[in-house]
């Protein structure tokens, strides 16, 4: 009886390996969340879901089609899921814990160059979209613009968008410390907008918000307001102290990001 019923008291090894199988989980599906493959993801578990409804309710046919298509599935996984499985791997070898001994700008400074420069580009009445990565990974909106590895500075997003530079018309995306694209395109809402006033800046702010949990700063040429958008929603009216604490408050630390 005691041997049968072992598995109701596991061991520190045990227990170890139930946490690693789960974090890795965990890592597989942040990297997937806000991506096309999420919902492949989605699809295959419906299928196997479906596979077993026809075991129990003996449904021979379906069955059997289901098992042939299992049988190629690994192949066809490797197929499908290609740029995920690149991108995921890449972001593996970018996650050595050494990089969080290296001497980084503070979560703060970021914030604060952030803001400096929205609030300069405002008082220019220049146009400017700028999102910055958490949890979920924002490498497929980063291939849609122009690679960049530079520290964050008030002053190079200045520069990015400067108009008529070439960079200026798009988005910038900054992942921990660093300007990682310029010039990106971000998807625009599919929700109906009731502030007509509202241009494409807002519209794609608000369209990646609700993808993921990126926050993005707007900054609007026209009426030289700055906005927050996240999680689907968009606050207007800050001012460069406001914007610094409300991005501080919610930007995950230095190290997070280079693990």
């Amino acid at each position: 009886m005691l041997d049968q019923i072992g598995f109701l008291a596991p061991d520190w090894k045990d227990l170890l390996e139930i946490l690693l199988v789960s974090a890795i989980f965990y890592r597989i599906l942040v990297l997937l969340a806000g991506t096309r493959a999420i919902q492949m993801l989605l699809g295959l578990l419906l299928l196997v879901g479906i596979y077993f409804l026809a075991r129990v309710l003996n449904l021979d046919l379906l069955q059997s089609l289901l098992e042939n298509l299992f049988e190629f599935g690994a192949i066809a996984a490797l197929v499908v899921f290609q740029p995920e499985l690149r991108s995921a791997l890449a972001h593996l070898g970018q996650n050595q814990l050494w990089r969080r001994f290296f001497s980084r700008l503070e979560e703060s400074e970021v914030a604060e160059e952030i803001a400096q420069a929205a609030e300069e580009l405002a008082r220019a009445k220049v146009g400017a979209i700028i999102a910055i990565e958490r949890e979920v990974g924002l490498g497929e909106y980063a291939e849609t613009g122009t690679p960049l590895q530079a520290r964050v500075s008030a002053a190079l997003l200045n520069t990015i968008f400067t108009p008529y530079s070439p960079l200026h018309d798009g988005a910038v995306i900054i992942r921990g410390d660093s300007i990682v694209a310029a010039g990106a395109i971000l998807p625009l809402t599919q929700f109906p907008v009731s502030d007509k006033s509202m241009g494409t800046r807002h519209r794609a702010a608000l369209g990646l918000s609700e993808e993921t949990d990126a926050l993005v700063v707007v900054v609007s040429e026209e009426t030289s307001q700055i906005s927050l958008a996240h999680r689907g929603r968009l606050e207007r009216g800050f001012d460069a102290e406001r914007l610094a604490a409300a991005l501080s408050n919610k930007l995950p630390a230095m190290e997070m990001l280079a693990s």
